[in-house]
């Protein structure tokens, strides 16, 4: 049976990653040695970093003056590397969800941190609007998409300060004004690669202003030197991040990949607002996500979630169960998932509730 993989992260890759980094663990580049076991200090795996970091910059148009690297620890380590680096005095967070908060926390063991809004009070089902980013700050702070919650921030906001961006799930599904950023961080398991990398712009520039000192590991003008080489990087997701950004380009760039995400949604939230039996979490088209959209039933069948669920597994839909905090349903529709299994998902909804 075909499965259609609608897991929130790790999450589905394309087939063309999946072949050709499935060939690499075989034969990497001809070298008669696994992808999994030849040196990162071979030129056949920097030509792998080097294309891999062009690419990034190609695709997102990022212009000079930044570097691209790859590292480990994930979109986690960045919570706390971003005001390592960055926050000297004081910093500005929105709180849109769990990873958002996540940071603030981390942040605020390195200055003073000002929340200038959240949507906490509404279980961060909308974002927040009208807030007053304070010109002072050292940069501020956004997560762009809420995996957890299916709300999205599709826009690069005005502020009077530098920005830095949490992109782990959305990157590479609209253009982004990089010029604006100090920092871009996005741990690869949604829309890149297998986790294990994290991939992070960085504005050279930036850097090196903050009076702490930093720990060799944690201080991003390391990696910048070292081109991402500083110590042994993830070698197995860099190369398969490598193989979608191949794709990417192939396919035409990111205008063409956000207009097929958008797409998608499109049909999965109008198949959720003409039915009887779900309902969306976001009500605002605004603030909906594209990558993660979330709903649940409505209080007449909310008996019926399990069931549902079951009911889809059985057409071959795999990963919908909303996360724990939210319950219900999250379908996540990211750059690899075809139309077809949107519409498969769809019609499942459709059969359940002509069922019942």
């Amino acid at each position: 049976m075909k499965k259609h993989n609608f897991y929130a992260g790790p999450s589905i890759l394309s087939q063309y990653t999946i072949k050709n980094t499935a060939d690499a663990i075989l034969n990497f580049a001809d070298t008669g040695l696994s992808v999994l076991e030849v040196s990162h200090r071979s030129k056949e795996f920097q030509a792998v970093m080097d294309e891999a970091q062009a690419l990034v910059k190609e695709l997102l148009e990022v212009p000079e003056g930044y570097s691209v690297l790859f590292l480990g620890g994930g979109a986690s380590m960045q919570f706390c590397m971003v005001p390592y680096n960055l926050l000297n005095r004081k910093a500005a967070y929105l709180e849109t969800g769990t990873w958002a908060a996540n940071a603030i926390k981390e942040a605020r063991l390195f200055g003073e941190v000002d929340v200038v809004a959240s949507s906490r009070d509404a279980n961060f089902t909308y974002i927040p609007k009208g807030y007053v980013i304070p010109s002072d700050a050292d940069y501020f702070h956004f997560t762009t998409n809420n995996t957890i919650y299916g709300t999205e921030m599709r826009y690069d906001p005005e502020s009077p300060v530098r920005l830095v961006a949490d992109m782990s799930s959305d990157i590479f599904s609209r253009p982004v004004d990089v010029s604006k950023y100090d920092v871009i961080y996005a741990g690869a398991q949604k829309n890149l690669a297998p986790a294990g990398v994290t991939i992070v712009i960085v504005r050279d520039d930036a850097l090196g202003h903050v009076d702490r000192a930093i720990p060799t590991m944690l201080d991003y003008r390391t990696h910048v030197k070292k081109g991402s080489m500083f110590n042994t990087p993830p070698v197995l997701p860099i190369f398969s991040a490598l193989q979608t950004l191949r794709y990417y380009k192939e396919l035409g760039g990111v205008k063409v990949l956000e207009k097929m995400d958008l797409d998608k949604a499109a049909r999965l939230y109008d198949a959720i607002d003409s039915s009887r039996m779900f309902e969306g979490t976001v009500t605002d088209p605004a603030d909906r996500s594209i990558m993660n959209v979330c709903f649940v039933m409505t209080a007449e069948y909310k008996a019926l979630e399990k069931e549902f669920i079951d009911f889809a597994g059985e057409r071959g839909i795999v990963g919908i169960k909303g996360h724990r905090s939210v319950g219900g349903f999250r379908a996540s529709l990211y750059n690899a998932l075809p139309m077809e299994s949107v519409e498969v998902l769809i019609q499942a909804m459709k059969d359940f509730e002509a069922k019942h």
